[in-house]
């Protein structure tokens, strides 16, 4: 349908009626849609879905809300790549993918976003760095990925401004799960800072913001097929989130684990391994690398001789952070007032865990918001957290509870007991890498990324024809 009338566009959306590139824009500009219309809109796609055509229409159009980054006199020496994951809980591969992909000799302008429903956000995190300002100026955050290799940031007023207010308006309208809305609300922010390349994680598993792995592999399949329409040179990995990814979950305590893991210090962490794969994928798409095993060696080597740390201790102190973070954390980073175990009621192997529980637990300590409004306290939080398969001992700590008061160290204490289950025989955990949706890449994916480098990297499935919801 052709671009008109707010209310006509909006009613056609609600009759599943196809909306065309001229009516999204119309929608996603600045004097366009207000929230409610927003919102309403949002539902609307909930309802009916949308084609691929018209999801990747509607990614454009909220990529054009503001401005495209030219790099171009910048003084940029490599390519600009970056990464995003769908969300989870402990996932703090951004805060050691950057630094890593920057001491490689790449340029990461990575924008982030908050919590969404039970996962964490990374600029939440950061936020927990007194003085670390996630919406710095374009001149500032161009000059900050050029000198540094890395910046982390928000989309801002002038970069993808659709998504920020779409962004809030799915968390308060139970549109969080749309996939075309993920899709476009992902891809806009990284067409907007102007990428050469793109690698995705996409989660599964019970603690994903798509709890059926299906929907999972839909989205990863939509996200490739988007970016290969739009040209932006993309490669997908499927990663389980049947457990947190690190052994924490709330922002200061993440922000320490992520340093502990640039400093090398977690070297069988799950964090770690996921970093080194889609660190592996980004080098290779980026032309830096020609092989994965290479490109492995190369981002294993920044943790171990301290270089990825140093990125991120300048990417810090560059956007107004203290300087001696990496130092001296404890120093900066708020620490809770009450920390205390949780032991175990009995022995046994930890055979399943309600991630998307843990989520909720930190949200219910002030780690997390009920809505857009609430403030985040960032010192809360669960560490310590058990590995699916591991075997624990009657009175062991499951975790520690780093609560801002007693209730709510009582109530996480309840929720901690209802999420982790112990059998008595050992089990297997899940692999990190979840298998991707069946057969090769289509050609026709191939044929729209423009030369990429693609032998060897993962790329989703392309969906069939028809609404995606």
């Amino acid at each position: 349908m052709n671009a008109g009338s707010l209310a006509a566009l909006l009613a056609a959306k609600r009759d599943g009626l196809s909306l065309d590139a001229a009516a999204l824009r119309r929608l996603m500009t600045a004097d366009g849609a207000d929230d409610a219309q927003l919102g309403a809109f949002a539902m609307a796609v909930a309802l009916h879905g949308m084609s691929a055509d018209e999801c990747a229409a509607l990614t454009a159009a909220m990529r054009d809300s503001g401005c495209v980054l030219d790099w171009n006199g910048v003084g940029l020496h490599g390519p600009c790549v970056d990464k995003h994951s769908t969300g989870g809980v402990g996932d703090l591969v951004s805060l050691v993918l950057a630094p890593a992909l920057a001491a490689c000799g790449a340029h990461v302008p990575m924008l982030s976003g908050r919590a969404l429903g039970h996962s964490g956000g990374t600029l939440d995190k950061l936020e927990s760095i007194p003085g670390y300002d996630v919406q710095p100026s374009t001149p500032r955050f161009q000059r900050v990925v050029a000198e540094v290799g890395c910046a982390i940031i928000g989309a801002t007023g002038s970069l993808a401004p659709a998504d920020r207010r779409l962004y809030g308006i799915r968390d308060r309208t139970a549109t969080v799960d749309v996939l075309p809305l993920i899709v476009a609300s992902i891809l806009s922010k990284k067409l907007a800072v102007g990428l050469d390349a793109l690698v995705l994680d996409v989660k599964c598993g019970n603690g994903a913001l798509l709890a059926d792995p299906q929907q999972s592999r839909r989205l990863a399949a939509l996200l490739a097929e988007t970016a290969a329409t739009l040209g932006l040179r993309c490669a997908v990995r499927l990663s389980d989130m049947q457990q947190p990814l690190a052994d924490c979950a709330g922002n200061a305590l993440e922000i320490r684990e992520a340093l502990a893991c640039l400093r090398g210090e977690r070297p069988h962490s799950r964090a770690v391994e996921l970093t080194l794969t889609l660190g592996a994928d980004a080098l290779q798409l980026a032309g830096l690398c020609s092989d994965a095993s290479d490109a492995r060696r190369r981002l294993q080597a920044t943790l171990d001789d301290g270089r990825a740390a140093e990125r991120f201790a300048a990417m810090v102190h560059a956007l107004g952070g203290p300087a001696d973070l990496l130092e001296q954390p404890d120093r900066h980073l708020p620490m809770a007032p009450i920390v205390r175990p949780l032991p175990a009621t009995r022995s046994g192997y930890l055979a399943a865990i309600d991630v998307a529980t843990l989520g909720r637990t930190v949200i219910d300590l002030g780690g997390g918001r009920r809505d857009h409004c609430q403030a985040i306290d960032h010192a809360v939080g669960l560490a310590g957290l058990p590995r699916l398969g591991q075997a624990l001992q009657a009175g062991q700590p499951l975790a520690m509870i780093h609560a801002r008061d007693e209730a709510g160290w009582q109530r996480a204490a309840a929720r901690l007991g209802e999420a982790l289950r112990l059998t008595d025989r050992p089990c297997e955990p899940p692999p990190l890498l979840c298998a991707a949706a069946a057969g090769a890449t289509p050609a026709a994916v191939r044929s729209r990324l423009s030369g990429a480098a693609l032998a060897g990297l993962p790329v989703a499935l392309m969906l069939g024809v028809g609404a995606i919801r």
